[in-house]
């Protein structure tokens, strides 16, 4: 709204909660201006994701007074964002989401200062995620999210006695968002659950079996795979960007054109690109309340006026009303916050690699999709790496020795992290 200003007072509710002693304030609570000063002047907060989910979290970070604020998102708005990402206007169809959002806050609440970064979270640099005191996660991909939460954990430094460094063990708090169905989520790391601990509660994605996808569609969302598995490697040798409005366009012409093969119809932009992400319609209340829910603990964590979510909080709309907490314990086997961790299968000298690398992408606890192979130094399969290729259809017992520990790497961890995997014979020699 133009010319409109804040009244002098604008965080005295606020104030009421930080400048006052309570039965739930935590240990560290420090009810002085320095604190005050902090917080707003200091304090440092990361948002990724300037989505449904993201836009509602700058609003309220910035209307509870958190002074420094950034943003990283590498998407552009599309006109299917304006029904719920409110930051937005038709005018800005094309724009960066991160640059816009930013902009809009900065404008509308006086003393709001969000810096805008139009990049992947994966191109920005440790040093990056090292400056700041929180980090909340708005993101709608589990892939992005698993990296995001092994970052943040491999941020944390140890002494010389195991214990952590002061100042190295970011917070994540974590929103998504399902429909009518909502959880918010604050971990620490290596202290209780991480995200990945908790992976085992997002079944892995269902695969469309690709005899069906080839030979015989029989709807709308067949043609769209088959054009972006099939025909997109055929004729381009770059990944595909499901984020570029001309990838988008080219796998619709292709899967529109499969479709009329068929006689299958209904195949538009919308729809391509809610395949080639896997995105289900978002919900503008839901997002509304897992926003808030995330601001509300991002304000405990750099205040201390109440103790932290332990660690869960469930939303749940689509058939009346539920909201309940609970604590996901931590998993001891976790390939990211038990650095020793190390997951052991039992399987066949027989199994090719092709189909063990689909075993550890099926696998719940796992879900290491696509993944890379290395063994004893040497690279057993890359996608990069056409002489590997050829390893796909050997077996594991031509391939590796009895109690063998591979290293496996995938895009859902950090570069340079991986996880340690262990053969075990199920028929004997």
């Amino acid at each position: 709204m133009a010319g409109f200003e804040e009244p002098s007072n604008q965080y005295r509710d606020v104030d009421m909660l930080r400048m006052r002693s309570g039965n739930l304030t935590t240990e560290g609570f420090n009810p002085c201006e320095e604190a005050r000063e902090w917080f707003r002047t200091e304090c440092r907060i990361l948002v990724i994701g300037a989505g449904g989910l993201g836009c509602e979290l700058l609003k309220n970070l910035a209307l509870l007074g958190f002074g420094n604020i950034d943003v990283v998102d590498m998407d552009t708005i599309d006109v299917s964002n304006l029904n719920r990402q409110f930051l937005f206007r038709a005018s800005d169809v094309g724009r960066s989401k991160a640059e816009v959002a930013a902009a809009f806050v900065n404008a509308r609440v006086r003393g709001a200062n969000v810096t805008a970064h139009n990049a992947k979270i994966q191109d920005m640099s440790d040093e990056f995620y090292s400056q700041f005191n929180l980090v909340i996660s708005g993101l709608d991909s589990v892939d992005a999210r698993r990296w995001l939460n092994a970052k943040l954990a491999s941020l944390v430094q140890f002494d010389d006695d195991g214990e952590i460094e002061p100042g190295t063990r970011i917070p994540l708090i974590d929103g998504g968002t399902e429909g009518f169905k909502g959880q918010a989520r604050v971990f620490l790391p290596f202290s209780g659950a991480c995200f990945e601990c908790a992976i085992s509660a997002f079944p892995p994605q269902i695969r469309v079996p690709a005899c069906t996808i080839a030979s015989k569609p029989r709807k709308p969302e067949h043609c769209v795979l088959y054009a972006m598995e099939t025909l997109w490697p055929a004729a381009f040798d770059r990944p595909i960007d499901k984020d570029a409005i001309c990838d988008v366009s080219w796998v619709m012409e292709r899967a529109i054109e499969r479709g009329a093969e068929f006689g299958i119809g209904g195949i538009d932009y919308q729809l391509t690109q809610g395949v080639m992400k896997n995105i289900i319609p978002a919900i503008a209340s839901t997002n509304a309340v897992v926003a808030a829910a995330c601001a509300a603990e991002a304000f405990k964590l750099a205040t201390g006026t109440a103790p932290p979510l332990k660690n869960w909080a469930q939303y749940i709309a689509d058939g009346g009303l539920n909201v309940h907490t609970f604590e996901y314990a931590r998993n001891p086997s976790c390939l990211v916050c038990n650095r020793a961790a190390r997951k052991v299968f039992r399987v066949s000298r027989a199994m090719r690699l092709a189909e063990f690398r689909e075993m550890l992408g099926d696998d719940k606890s796992l879900q290491l999709a696509d993944c890379s192979i290395r063994y004893n130094g040497a690279t057993i399969f890359l996608r990069n790496m056409p002489d590997t290729l050829v390893n796909l259809d050997k077996t594991l017992g031509e391939l590796f020795e009895p109690g063998v520990t591979l290293t496996v790497s995938s895009r859902t961890l950090p570069s340079g992290q991986a996880a340690s995997v262990a053969l075990e014979w199920t028929d004997a020699l």
